[in-house]
C-alpha cells in the first residue's frame, strides 16, 4: 500500500473550581458644578481605597486596583427635545482580588451600602500558575489524543510506520485561525436584598486545548 496522510484532531479539557473572585466596583456622582463633582467623587472613593489597603494588610485581598477618576459633561435632552443643563460626571473603577470567597462577599455587602457605589460583578479565575499548569496539561494531552488517533487510523489500514508531519493549533492547517486554549467560567451574580451579604455562587471553570495534526502511516 502507498504511503497515505492521515489528518486528525486532538482535544482535552479540565475543570477545576475557581481560585479568585476579582469584583469590579464603581464610585460616580454627577451634579451641575465641576468642582465639587470632582471633590466628591475623591471623599466617596478615598474612604474604599483606605479601607482595601487595610483589609489587603489584614490578608484579605490578594491585590486591588483604583483608577484614576474619570470626569465629563453632557447637555441632556428632555422629552420635549430641548437641550438641558450641563450635567458634570465622575466615576472611580476599582477591583479588588480575593482567594476567600466569604470574605469577598461580606465586603460586597459591606461597600454597596456606600453612597454613589455600584457593584458591576465578579470575575471568577484560577491563578496564574494553576492557569499556565493546566494549559501545558491540556496541550500536552491533546496532541496526545491527536496520536493515538492517527495511530488507530493507520492500524486500521494495516499500516504500523505512523510519522507526524505537521501539527497546529485548531484550524491553522486550513488557514483559518483559532484559538487554540480557552479557559471558560460562567459565573452567578446575586445580590438577595434579605440576606446579610451577597450570594456569591461561582461556576467551575473549563481549560480545554484542541490541535489539528497530519502524519504520514507506511
Amino acid at each position: 500500500m502507498p504511503e497515505v496522510t492521515i489528518t486528525v484532531r486532538g482535544e482535552h479539557e479540565v475543570v477545576r473550581a475557581p481560585e479568585e473572585g476579582v469584583a469590579h466596583v464603581t464610585v460616580s456622582r454627577e451634579g451641575p458644578e465641576r468642582g465639587p463633582v470632582v471633590e466628591a467623587i475623591a471623599a466617596l472613593s478615598a474612604p474604599i481605597r483606605d479601607d482595601l489597603a487595610a483589609r489587603k494588610d489584614a490578608g484579605g485581598p490578594v491585590e486591588w486596583t483604583s483608577g484614576r477618576a474619570a470626569v465629563w459633561a453632557e447637555r441632556p435632552w428632555n422629552a420635549e427635545g430641548k437641550r438641558l443643563a450641563v450635567v458634570h460626571h465622575a466615576t472611580v473603577e476599582l477591583t479588588a482580588t480575593f482567594t476567600d470567597f466569604p470574605a469577598l462577599s461580606r465586603w460586597l455587602s459591606e461597600v454597596a451600602e456606600r453612597d454613589g457605589v455600584q457593584i458591576g460583578g465578579v470575575r471568577w479565575q484560577l491563578t496564574r500558575a494553576t492557569a499556565a499548569a493546566l494549559e501545558r496539561e491540556v496541550a500536552t494531552a491533546a496532541v496526545q489524543v491527536a496520536v493515538a488517533r492517527a495511530t488507530a487510523y493507520a492500524q486500521a489500514l494495516g499500516l504500523t510506520e505512523v510519522t507526524p508531519t505537521e501539527i497546529s493549533d485548531l484550524g491553522l492547517l486550513g488557514h483559518d485561525a483559532q484559538p487554540q486554549l480557552m479557559r471558560m467560567a460562567k459565573a452567578s451574580f446575586d445580590s438577595a436584598a434579605a440576606g446579610p451579604a451577597f450570594d456569591l455562587q461561582p461556576d467551575d471553570i473549563t481549560v480545554s486545548a484542541a490541535v489539528e495534526a497530519r502524519f504520514t502511516a507506511r
